[in-house]
């Protein structure tokens, strides 16, 4: 498929970033955010800016979703219904349950609607360099009609069979990033009752061979004390926790150490900072003094 007009539905941190990105590469990008002041500095870049769900889908072949969580991809994609072109493609980056997943792949089906998950693993400055990994999953012909997209988006791109697969790819990815940081949260924190230096103690796990990739980049943050802007919500590492292991359960699989980490992550929420990296959670949990 040559043609290079796409909506992109949905500017937060990685919606923007996907946005910029297939601006710079030459696309012609149409933009929609319930908060339509997020869509200035796109506008300014020259995106289009879209009164509407309808009139961003209605005006596309090809549509870009990245939204929160499953109730805001239902309730845009309820907005959408009457508006799709026949045979057009949805892109669907938001992180969903497998069984939400499938359900949504089938009512846009009905409609003529080819939808490819397109699950992203990366931060918000890498979806703006076209850094991010990028797994999908449904029927072949459908990812392959938008693989010039993904190829602007992803360094990294891998088909991974039928719709579900890669949305289970992706909260199996994020019950890892959720375990590992409440477990550094809750380690870090004995080692600073116990007297240790908060800092010199992140620096030397962060630099460690008991860290990974992930974990060195929110230990430094949790040294900086830098949860702002988030590149990824606690509220959402919350949710997809919720998602992963509710999953796990209902295929019969036990999870007492992520389920741990869910409640962890839960509490950030309840204490009012979901809005903040996930690396908060190190604060939230066992408030260190602050540095003089």
């Amino acid at each position: 498929m040559t043609d290079k007009t796409i909506a992109v539905i949905g500017l937060g941190a990685m919606g923007a970033g996907m946005a910029a990105r297939l601006l710079a590469a030459g696309y012609r990008v149409t933009v929609y955010n319930r908060t339509a002041s997020r869509a200035g500095a796109l506008a300014e870049a020259g995106a289009t800016v879209a009164a509407s769900v309808a009139e961003a889908v209605g005006g596309a072949e090809r549509v870009l979703l990245s939204l929160s969580d499953e109730a805001a991809a239902d309730a845009v994609l309820a907005e959408a219904a009457g508006s799709w072109r026949r045979g057009a493609f949805l892109l669907d980056t938001s992180t969903v349950s497998a069984d939400h997943s499938r359900r949504v792949t089938a009512e846009l089906a009905a409609l003529g609607v080819h939808r490819v998950e397109t699950c992203l693993l990366g931060n918000p400055q890498q979806a703006g360099a076209g850094e991010l990994r990028v797994v999908t999953a449904g029927p072949k012909p459908a990812v392959d009609a938008v693989a010039d997209v993904l190829g602007v988006l992803g360094r990294d791109v891998a088909y991974l069979g039928p719709t579900g697969n890669a949305a289970t790819t992706k909260l199996v990815f994020n019950l890892l990033l959720g375990g590992q940081l409440a477990a550094l949260a809750e380690a870090v924190n004995f080692g600073v009752a116990a007297g240790l230096d908060r800092d010199r103690l992140l620096s030397a796990i962060g630099a460690s061979g008991f860290s990974s990739k992930v974990l060195s980049f929110r230990a430094e943050r949790m040294r900086e004390r830098d949860y702002h802007p988030a590149a990824f919500k606690a509220a959402l590492m919350a949710k997809d926790l919720g998602l992963g292991t509710g999953a796990a359960q209902a295929a019969g699989v036990a999870t007492p150490v992520l389920s741990a980490a869910e409640h962890s992550f839960a509490a950030v929420v309840a204490a009012g900072a979901g809005d903040a990296d996930a690396a908060i959670v190190l604060d939230v949990l066992g408030p260190a003094p602050a540095r003089a």
